[in-house]
Formats: structure tokens, sequence, C-alpha cells
């Protein structure tokens, strides 16, 4: 059920077998499927985005990461943890629905970056 300001709220978040995607459905009928390469190299997290948008950090190497598990916080995200130990993004309702809506494009953005500072995936 969307909350008080109409933000389309999430009515499943799982992780396929092989712990490669996570699928977000929404009560308004969106759906995404993330790899957890794309939700890591993305992290919300301080280490990854810094405190501004000057210090966000380019991850490398991480085509075969996988999801360990998903910890729910509060009412409002998702702890994802890492198979490589990475688990202080806290992905919001909305940061995933934006992630979703915006996979494409970003993750075109992300590869333009890695291949600007000759790093891979």
């Amino acid at each position: 059920m969307a909350d008080d300001a109409g933000t389309p709220w999430p009515t499943e978040i799982k992780v396929d077998k092989d712990r490669r995607l996570l699928q977000v459905s929404f009560d308004d009928g969106a759906h995404f499927e993330l790899s957890a390469e794309f939700l890591r190299v993305l992290s919300p997290s301080a280490e990854v985005q810094g405190h501004a948008p000057s210090q966000r950090v380019t991850v490398p190497g991480k085509k075969a990461v996988s999801i360990a598990r998903l910890e729910p916080v509060g009412n409002y995200a998702v702890r994802i943890v890492f198979d490589d130990g990475h688990d202080t993004g806290l992905y919001t309702w909305d940061y995933l629905r934006e992630l979703g809506e915006h996979r494409d494009a970003r993750w075109q953005e992300y590869l333009d970056d890695l291949a600007g500072k000759r790093l891979t995936r």
C-alpha cells in the first residue's frame, strides 16, 4: 500500500536462487530485476557514494558478486549484505524504485565511468 504521500510501496522483495538477482515488486504493479553487481556498485553507502558527488567511488571488479542475505531496516529500507563483505548500504524503497526505473541509464553511466578510468567489471 502506498504511503500517505502516494509513494509506491514494495509488495515483494526476493533474491533468486543463484543469489545474483534481486526482484522487487511494488503495489502499483511495477516490477524490477536488479543484478547483485548493479546493486553493489551503486550502493547508497558512504563508502561508495562519499559525502558529496565529487567523492563518489567507482567500484570495479564486482561482476561475480552475489547477495548473501537481506536484512529489513524498519519499514523503509533493506540492508543488502553481499558476499564480498559489503553491508553498509541501506536501500530505501525510493532508492530501489529509482534504480529500477533508471537501470539502463545508470548502468551505462557506470560502464562509461569504468572505461574512462580503465577499470574492469
